[in-house]
């Protein structure tokens, strides 16, 4: 039986070598059944700290689950090189279980108190001792790569809360410009979600584990953001063809290229190539509503709703699955046009700050009811709290 122990216990430490180097070492988007596991495990465990509660109950769970994945991870990592360093001595030596198993321990901390005078073993513990502490600054160097790129995302996803509110909306983005004239911002925001969807891309899909991290603000969630972006160039480029700037094109290609390396690093399915005209969750009825709101905003639309929404659902097709999928899995802020989630709420409109004009401005404000714009007297003074409710 000496030699079965021997085979589990080199398999084993093969396995969590190959996971440590998967998830820590190769810069590429390598799938990890260890991320993987601990995601939907502590998630799930997660989910029932918040019973029956809402979106902003199952936010605070959730905000553990990065943590302690990482946790999970230098655990079970050290824990498998332990179990399987000890199966090593117990079929070297004449080591009762126990006995290897303390060895074990003792070389892979490097503390030292169980080793002993056998020649035939000290290759094993000299192993030992230095598996322990690469793993462990393996996983110190690797919180910085991790905290640098949640930095830069979140940095943009920031910024986005004065163009898109809070959660994001894509139609919210091209309302907002044109009511305060700051249209011609629009180009140089696709570009910095160009870049950033290249950089989420990249990083996200080379370590999953970033996608559980979330927003320090609760109504704010990166892939939310990158949705509404994309939905602002969709329509954009549905809606005002001839006026619409290049990086409108630019960021959808970069954000859904991004999406669908995060989706093969998380092997999920998705149509990689769907036709123009593939069913979409989104409706005729939402886009009107939201073309609506765009055009009472002042946006100049060439085309209507209804010429529009081919070309917008065109567009859309490319990613509404991937990101749908990773607004559930993610647990983010139910926004609009972002889909289902895991548990019971509504969608939540953006909120826009109250309307701060003289009362002699002849523009009347623009407010969202159930996803539609009303215009109202500037003298309207329904609570904010009350504004886009949904039921």
């Amino acid at each position: 039986m000496n030699w079965i122990s021997g085979v589990a216990g080199g398999l084993l430490l093969v396995v969590v070598l190959a996971s440590i180097l998967r998830t820590l070492v190769v810069p590429r988007g390598l799938y990890s059944a260890l991320v993987v596991r601990w995601w939907r495990g502590l998630r799930l465990l997660l989910r029932l700290a918040a019973p029956g509660g809402g979106y902003d109950a199952i936010n605070r769970a959730q905000t553990w689950l990065a943590p302690l994945m990482l946790v999970g991870m230098l655990a079970s990592w050290l824990g498998g090189a332990l179990l399987g360093f000890g199966l090593l001595l117990h079929s070297l030596s004449a080591l009762t279980w126990t006995q290897s198993v303390r060895e074990a321990g003792s070389s892979l901390f490097t503390l030292g108190f169980a080793s002993g005078d056998r020649l035939h073993l000290s290759a094993v513990d000299f192993l030992a001792a230095a598996t322990g502490p690469v793993v462990i600054a393996l996983q110190i160097a690797y919180l910085p790569t991790l905290y640098a790129a949640y930095n830069r995302r979140e940095l943009e996803v920031t910024l986005l809360q004065s163009r898109a509110g809070e959660p994001a909306w894509g139609p919210e983005i091209l309302a907002r410009q044109w009511m305060v004239d700051t249209e011609t911002a629009l180009p140089e925001l696709y570009r910095a979600w160009e870049r950033l969807a290249s950089d989420i891309g990249e990083s996200h899909s080379a370590y999953p584990v970033l996608l559980a991290f979330r927003s320090a603000r609760p109504y704010r969630s990166w892939i939310v953001g990158l949705v509404s972006v994309m939905d602002a160039a969709a329509l954009h480029l549905a809606l005002s063809p001839g006026s619409a700037p290049p990086e409108a094109r630019l960021v959808l290609r970069a954000a859904f290229t991004a999406l669908r390396d995060i989706a093969r690093s998380l092997r999920f399915a998705y149509d990689p190539d769907p036709a123009p005209d593939s069913p979409i969750l989104l409706s005729f009825e939402e886009f009107d509503a939201a073309v609506s709101m765009v055009r009472a905003a002042g946006f100049p639309a060439e085309r209507t709703a209804r010429e529009a929404w081919p070309h917008f659902h065109g567009w859309r097709v490319n990613y509404e699955a991937i990101a749908y999928e990773l607004c559930r899995r993610g647990d983010a802020v139910p926004a609009l046009w972002t889909g289902l989630r895991d548990f019971a709420t509504m969608p939540v409109p953006p909120a826009r700050p109250v309307d701060r004009r003289p009362v002699d401005d002849p523009v009347p404000p623009i407010r969202l009811r159930d996803g539609i714009a009303i215009n109202v007297p500037s003298d309207f003074d329904e609570p904010e709290g009350n504004m886009g409710r949904r039921t």
